[in-house]
């Protein structure tokens, strides 16, 4: 008691209570500013944020296993095209505050736009999840959890040598998986 009662006394002289003051809006203006930075974030990983600007690639995921599938488990936007540690998460979002402001600046604003871009879109994303070892897949497929035996024969052998070798990444093979593929006719080494 006595500790507590010499903490008011130092708190109580006008210029402890300034500082005391200045910390504990400090204290609060922090979890006040970490709120709303949390939920900044949780909403720019929302699927309307993402339709928001990219509303043809998010209907055509409604006719892949990775939104209807057997088991009900459903991918959105930000599960395949966001890391889900929090630093990696953090350099993702700054990535992709430059899609952002090529929306704003009309780069992309119509349908149209996005089309006549979408390869180099895409090719900008296959390489960062190649950089990235598929990052984002490996957050819901775990080569140490698949079950071989319900696999096909010709996945059961690309799975386990890409397992065995570690130089292939789920993106290399899994291109389109979710998304229908721009016309890449015209990209050297395309198979």
């Amino acid at each position: 008691m006595k500790l507590v009662s010499n903490f008011w006394r130092k708190l109580c002289k006008p210029s402890n209570a300034a500082v005391g003051v200045v910390i504990g809006m400090g204290f609060v203006g922090g979890i006040l500013f970490w709120g709303a930075f949390n939920t900044g974030m949780e909403a720019t990983n929302s699927e309307a944020f993402c339709a928001s600007c990219h509303e043809p690639i998010v209907n055509e995921i409604k006719e892949t296993i990775h939104y209807s599938n057997r088991s009900g488990v459903r991918a959105i936007c930000s599960d395949c095209h966001v890391p889900h540690n929090w630093a990696d998460k953090i350099v993702r979002k700054v990535q992709a505050s430059k899609e952002v402001f090529a929306f704003v600046m009309g780069n992309i604003s119509t349908e149209e736009k996005f089309y006549a871009r979408r390869k180099h879109l895409a090719l900008r994303e296959w390489q960062r999840m190649k950089e990235n070892d598929s990052q984002e897949c490996r957050n819901c497929h775990d080569f140490d959890f698949m079950d071989f035996s319900e696999q096909g024969q010709r996945s059961v052998k690309q799975h386990s040598t890409a397992l065995a070798s570690g130089e292939k990444t789920c993106v290399d093979c899994h291109k389109g998986i979710a998304h229908q593929l721009p016309d890449m006719s015209d990209v050297p080494g395309w198979q």
